[in-house]
């Protein structure tokens, strides 16, 4: 029969994959603002370079015409902050009801589990900075920079000699290739990854909370990376690790955590899942409980498939394209995908892994 920390990772696995999902539709709502915008910005770039034909051009100019355009991406990005704001509120309490009602209807008998306060967990992650910044300053910034390559768009059009339409197009992108192919899809994908850092930022954040609210029954936590070919070096090492809470560090020996699952880089999608004590840990004399509820704690780190293990059943090819072939060459000939990266979670390179262990080069003919 399966342990209480056993079906808490089971569920949690399937709520991450829910989050990605939920995640995804964020992004496509906000996508959508950015390609209405988009298309207002080519009908007023269209009617301003009209009055501004190649010989009468000049950087100031084109800089005082511009200043519409500017106030037109303003407006889009405000309106992606405060609809993306609302999201974050929403998302923060479902996941603070999702983690609470998670142990009370896992666990066989009545614990005291403690609500976090969405109000307060809001507020405290939004005045966190993720990857450095605040979630309006990193939007802040994609507004300027879009304003930016727009402007410089047009003067390198002028200068070389570009028609209306063709700047219009490199800036935009065609309607053949939907849009891709133009300098505006930078900001989209980069607008794309914002919106996803951020769910994962606020998620991890309101889970932290969570843990910290409730450490009287909660053991460690462990981290739970998405197995895939997309997932990255330092999750992938980080895999099935458990640490204490507001400690960041690994119980068993491996690296320290900075920021925690989901947080670690952009579009990062680890989660973790709380590792419960055990009855006696808890303070419950095991031996009053049904026969039935005895073994369905115990307080151990749940079993399951790490990145290791996983990548260890995939094909060679695989391996080769996850890896790349000289690491994957060690990795069969007995490297730990944990060993690649350092304690920061940054990839060592081939020559320091070389320094490090000289006879599995050997051994990967390497």
């Amino acid at each position: 029969m399966a342990t209480v920390n056993e079906k808490l990772l089971s569920e949690s696995i399937s709520h991450s994959i829910s989050m990605t999902r939920y995640s995804n539709g964020v992004v496509r709502r906000m996508i959508a603002l950015l390609n209405k915008v988009d298309t207002d910005i080519k009908e007023q770039l269209l009617f301003l370079m009209d009055k501004l034909p190649p010989e009468s051009f000049t950087v100031q100019r084109l800089d005082k015409l511009l200043t519409s355009v500017r106030e037109l991406n303003k407006a889009a990005y405000e309106t992606i902050k405060s609809s993306l704001e609302a999201e974050l509120h929403d998302m923060v309490a479902y996941e603070a009801e999702y983690q609470q009602s998670l142990i009370q209807s896992t666990v066989p008998v009545k614990l005291s589990v403690m609500p976090v306060n969405v109000e307060s967990v809001y507020t405290a992650a939004m005045s966190r900075p993720f990857q450095g910044r605040l979630m309006k300053e990193w939007l802040k910034g994609l507004e300027e920079t879009k304003a930016i390559r727009i402007r410089d768009a047009l003067r390198i059009g002028y200068v070389e000699g570009q028609t209306i339409d063709q700047m219009v197009r490199r800036i935009r992108g065609t309607r053949v290739n939907n849009y891709a192919d133009g300098l505006l899809e930078i900001d989209r994908r980069n607008a794309a990854t914002i919106v996803r850092s951020a769910i994962s930022h606020m998620a991890g954040f309101t889970r932290d909370r969570f843990y910290d609210d409730n450490a009287d029954i909660i053991k460690s936590i462990k981290w739970v990376s998405t197995l895939d070919g997309k997932t990255s070096s330092t999750c992938r090492a980080h895999d099935g690790h458990t640490y204490s809470e507001g400690e960041h560090k690994s119980l068993d020996g491996g690296p320290e955590w900075g920021a925690g699952p989901g947080r670690v880089h952009p579009n990062c999608r680890s989660s973790s899942v709380p590792v419960l004590k055990s009855w006696r840990e808890l303070g419950i004399d095991i031996n009053d409980e049904p026969e039935s509820t005895r073994a369905s704690i115990d307080g151990q780190v749940p079993e399951s498939t790490t990145y290791q293990q996983w990548l260890e059943k995939r094909q060679a090819k695989e391996q080769d394209d996850i890896l790349g072939k000289s690491r994957a060459k060690l990795f069969r000939a007995g490297m730990k995908v944990e060993q690649f990266v350092d304690r920061n979670g940054l990839e060592y390179t081939l020559k320091e892994l070389r320094k490090k262990d000289a006879a599995l080069f050997n051994k990967a003919g390497l």
